[in-house]
């Protein structure tokens, strides 16, 4: 599938005209990028089967963008994009994950000072020569060399959502094969890490070296690093490793558990074997030792993960939780949580659509979220502050808010038991105060306070910021409560343990936000926030309708945090969801 390809090179596209100074243009490649990141049919297929009025199909798609994806699949190359690159020598994608950095800030940097890549912005920066530019200052200068920092730590990392489309679709193509009978994904894509290294896959085939040779020729491959009977490992285009491991039917459960890791949660497990007098390994569970004189080693086990942690006394542990975090002992004192399902969700409540930054309408979200079969959806666009997020007043929420009341009768009078929910996303200023008035805001079903601003303030008071939001009686879910985006932002400074405190005694709900930039609330805070006894919800702050299906990571992460169903009050059914919010 060039599909993912395809989204990647529009954003690319978008970024150079942003630069360039075109107007409209960057508006549409993003549009369509976003709609190929998401499209479930191969866009190489439809060209076949349909031709160029069959990429027009796709949302967004117009004969001129159609034209460049038939110059793609049939070339490789855009020529327009190569053009673009030739006149702005520039590694877009490298500076824009520096925070603080937009394409209009890059064309200043590359036009005045000559800044074509992380190592000149470094450069640039530390001899104070950004500073004096105009739009930016010595706070965005400073912003900008934490940023590139923060880079250094997160470097060779990739997002899981930016890997997970491709590894499906390596994954999907494996389990199409004939002489593969098993195929799981394992290591920390497996576990749900919110960022990869590489990627293990592993297979149980009846033909190694057919299986190998079709790995190897798959079309995301770029360079093949080793081709052989039990292993392959190779580079993708999409810029990542990933390891073909073909193992034995007998030793699958064992091999998933052991390359599952983690490292540390594999050597607890390893040392309760050895107390019960066994071994276990990748090939399998053990009893008997010929080293030790105790006879020759007997298999008892390996086959499936659940054999295998029952045959040393333990019962299976979910794959997100194995970090030796204490899921070993909750197994053994038989605390183990039962995680959250993606089934038991039954709606989405951050949405945003065209009226503020979103890119769909009201209907066309609705829409989505009864074919993913939910009973509700909540309409959540931007309260006015940001420029960029294109706000709605007081007047516009409530008209909004009539629309709204105007589509539930409709689906009444037909007898559809769905409810769309209006809310609304409020930024917390400053000073704590919410930029709409408690007037309008309680005319909702329900608010998200959210930090969109003010993100680097100084501990104390950006702690009391946050405390006096969440104490607004019409306040009743705090949105990406850390702030952080992944590999670009770090989390707010404050005192979490005292906003978890302030927040269970006002009744206050934490979000799970299922972006994969943000993936916030992360594993650790969910159990922290479980621990206080606070109530959750996973969102996934969608910003078109594709983007409800999103809500996977954030299922990963509330997996990660040992979250059970009663945590999520997204799974609660409209009525006691509207009965928690009052």
């Amino acid at each position: 599938m060039k599909n993912q390809e395809l989204s990647k090179i529009f954003f690319e596209m978008a970024d150079y005209l942003e630069i360039e100074g075109v107007d409209f243009k960057p508006y549409a490649y993003r549009k369509v990028a976003l709609s190929l990141d998401n499209w479930k049919e191969d866009v190489g297929e439809i060209y076949r089967s349909k031709g160029i009025k069959g990429l027009q199909e796709i949302p967004g798609v117009g004969e001129g963008i159609a034209k460049a994806i038939e110059e793609y699949l049939k070339s490789g190359k855009i020529k327009s994009l190569e053009e673009l690159k030739k006149k702005l020598p520039l590694k877009v994608d490298e500076l824009l994950r520096v925070e603080s950095l937009g394409p209009k800030k890059i064309k200043v940097l590359y036009r005045e000072l000559g800044v074509k890549d992380l190592k000149d912005l470094g450069k640039a920066a530390k001899a104070h020569k950004i500073s004096p530019l105009f739009g930016f200052g010595e706070k965005t200068e400073q912003n900008i060399l934490q940023g590139l920092e923060f880079l250094k730590r997160s470097k060779g990392r990739f997002l899981l959502g930016d890997i997970m489309p491709t590894v499906k679709i390596i994954e999907e193509s494996l389990r199409a094969r004939k002489e593969i009978k098993e195929v799981s994904v394992a290591g920390s894509v497996r576990r749900q890490k919110e960022t990869i290294g590489d990627i293990d896959i592993l297979v149980v085939s009846e033909n190694p070296k057919k299986t190998a040779d079709f790995f190897v020729s798959l079309p995301e491959v770029e360079k093949i690093w080793a081709e052989g009977s039990t292993k392959c490992s190779v580079r993708l285009k999409a810029g990542f490793d990933v390891d073909l491991r073909m193992v034995k039917r007998e030793s699958f459960g064992s091999a998933l558990q052991y390359f599952t890791g983690s490292k540390e949660h594999n050597i607890s497990t390893r040392k309760i074997a050895i107390e019960k007098g066994l071994k276990l390994s990748e090939y399998g569970v053990f009893e008997g030792n010929p080293s030790t004189g105790s006879g020759r080693a007997r298999q008892i086990a390996g086959a499936t993960e659940e054999d295998v942690y029952k045959a040393i006394g333990l019962s299976f542990v979910a794959p997100e939780m194995r970090e030796d975090d204490g899921e070993i002992q909750a197994v053994l004192n038989g605390s183990l949580p039962v995680l959250i399902k993606q089934k038991d969700i039954k709606g989405d409540l951050h949405c945003h659509t065209v009226a503020s930054d979103g890119k769909d309408s009201i209907e066309e979200m609705v829409r989505s979220a009864m074919d993913l079969g939910y009973e509700y959806v909540g309409i959540s666009d931007h309260t006015k502050f940001l420029g960029v997020t294109n706000g709605l007043d007081e007047k516009e929420i409530l008209k909004q808010h009539k629309k709204i009341e105007e589509l539930n009768a409709k689906f009444k009078k037909q007898n559809l038991k769905f409810r769309v929910l209006h809310g609304c996303e409020a930024d917390i200023m400053l000073d704590g105060s919410l930029n709409a008035k408690d007037e309008i805001l309680e005319k909702l079903d329900y608010v998200i306070a959210s930090v969109h601003s003010g993100m680097k303030m100084e501990k104390k008071k950006m702690t009391a910021r946050i405390i006096k939001a969440i104490k607004n009686r019409n306040v009743d879910i705090f949105g990406h409560p850390t702030g952080r985006l992944i590999g670009k932002r770090d989390e707010y400074q404050m005192d979490f343990d005292k906003i978890l405190e302030v927040a269970k005694e006002n009744g206050t709900i934490l979000e799970i936000n299922s972006s994969p930039l943000r993936l916030d609330l992360n594993g650790f805070n969910i159990r922290r926030a479980k621990t206080h006894g606070l109530k959750m919800i996973i969102n996934t702050d969608s910003h078109n309708k594709e983007q409800l299906n999103l809500m996977e990571y954030g299922i990963g992460q509330a997996h990660r945090g040992w979250a059970e169903k009663a945590d999520i009050i997204n799974t609660l059914s409209v009525e006691k969801l509207l009965e928690f919010f009052k």
